[in-house]
């Protein structure tokens, strides 16, 4: 008991910087204790790196002239600066002699040394404005998408950047190649165009779901690029797929009925079920592969869109499904391209900024290529006999934007 009486309070054992033992712990004589000898011990926090510093410290690798002059870089750039602040602060008290005002006169030049850069550090600081850019940038962080639907189940906000990044690396499983049209013998793409073009018109007259449409094109592109066939059995393929697609997407899936009749008898409940059966055969049942649509939403959102731009952008992306040439894009970089080509046929400033950019990966210089072709086939959207799309969005439902007639490209 009495070694535990008579037992000192531990000191600062210099890992805390700016710690002091608690006073009710140490002896109260007047040896031990003392206000001034307290104050002493004390050693106040290091002072904020400004940019202009920090950019120094980062191009030289040495913290700066006074440190250098105290000893090692670290520890002794703390112990300098913590020097000069305690031999500044006499400065306050009256009646200080000589001795002291010229050790505060020599710690000054030190800090003048210290806090403003030499000649060199200043053409150091000039070739370094990468690194002060930098650190601007991370000060004003880009503000999130999804913040307002943190408390939605349904956004899973969670999980969302994970599943668009799976969506990246698979995208690449619903591309077919460019030119598979060159090893069908009996149809071609201008068949293709045809079948298209009109499957579009049934899936408007069904009111199906914008996701059909574009999982019903997949299927049948991925199909025709590996399977052969022959002219009279297209559009059997063709209302397969939107067959198969609404089984996928939609809740109330229209009857195998209606598909018969839509193609006016021209094959059997039988014959559609035998196709079903090849297709998902074929495709090894993976009907599951992202879609411009899976992208239009997520980049639309991250664009900050209205209706309108919304409207125009699955315009120009429909548009596209009919164009045989269309098909050397992945589903993403569409999307993109389809919003871009949007805003600038609506006049929108910026055409493209960080946010998008940052969601979508694809820089403005990426998307002219496809953008000018999407301006090319909207321009003659209304001419031929190819126009399920334009009259479809020519309607009041969607804000008549195909009679934007206006020049994509300036």
């Amino acid at each position: 008991m009495a070694r535990a009486t008579n037992r000192r309070a531990l000191g600062d054992l210099g890992n805390l910087i700016g710690g002091l033992s608690d006073r009710s712990s140490m002896p109260q004589n007047s040896k031990q204790f003392n206000p001034q000898n307290q104050a002493k011990s004390f050693i106040p926090l290091d002072r904020p790196i400004t940019r202009q510093y920090g950019a120094i410290l980062a191009k030289n690798q040495s913290i700066t002239q006074a440190s250098r002059n105290c000893g090692k870089e670290n520890v002794g750039n703390v112990e300098c600066r913590s020097k000069q602040r305690r031999t500044l602060s006499p400065i306050k008290k009256k009646g200080q002699n000589q001795e002291t005002q010229g050790q505060v006169d020599v710690t000054m030049e030190e800090m003048d040394c210290e806090l403003s850069p030499t000649p060199s550090s200043m053409s150091e600081v000039r070739d370094n404005e990468p690194c002060e850019i930098e650190m601007e940038e991370a000060e004003s962080p880009i503000a999130s998408i999804d913040k307002d639907d943190v408390k939605n189940p349904l956004a899973v906000v969670d999980y969302i950047e994970d599943i668009y990044n799976h969506y990246r690396r698979t995208e690449i499983m619903s591309c077919v190649p460019e030119d598979y049209m060159s090893k069908q013998t009996d149809i071609n793409h201008r068949m293709r165009a045809i079948l298209v073009d009109w499957l579009i018109e049934v899936h408007h007259k069904f009111d199906l779901m914008h996701e059909t449409l574009f999982l019903a094109i997949n299927l049948i592109d991925r199909y025709l690029s590996i399977q052969n066939v022959v002219r009279k059995s297209l559009q059997l393929v063709g209302i397969t797929g939107m067959l198969l697609a609404c089984k996928y997407e939609e809740v109330y899936v229209p009857a195998l009925e209606d598909f018969v009749i839509i193609s006016d008898r021209a094959y059997t409940r039988e014959d559609v079920l035998k196709m079903e059966k090849s297709m998902l055969n074929t495709l090894q049942f993976n009907v599951s592969n992202p879609t411009p649509f899976v992208f239009m939403r997520r980049f639309l959102k991250a664009a900050g869109c209205d209706k309108k731009l919304e409207m125009v952008a699955f315009y120009l992306v429909e548009l596209c499904l009919v164009d045989y040439r269309m098909l050397k894009f992945p589903p993403s970089l569409l999307a993109a391209a389809a919003i871009y080509a949007g805003r600038r046929l609506l006049k929108l400033s910026p055409q493209w900024n960080k946010i998008v950019n940052l969601h979508s990966t694809y820089s403005e210089e990426q998307l002219q290529e496809c953008a000018e072709l999407m301006g090319e086939i909207h321009q003659n959207a209304g001419v031929g006999k190819l126009t399920s799309v334009y009259r479809k969005y020519s309607i009041s439902k969607y804000d008549c934007v195909a009679k934007l007639m206006n020049p994509l490209l300036q």
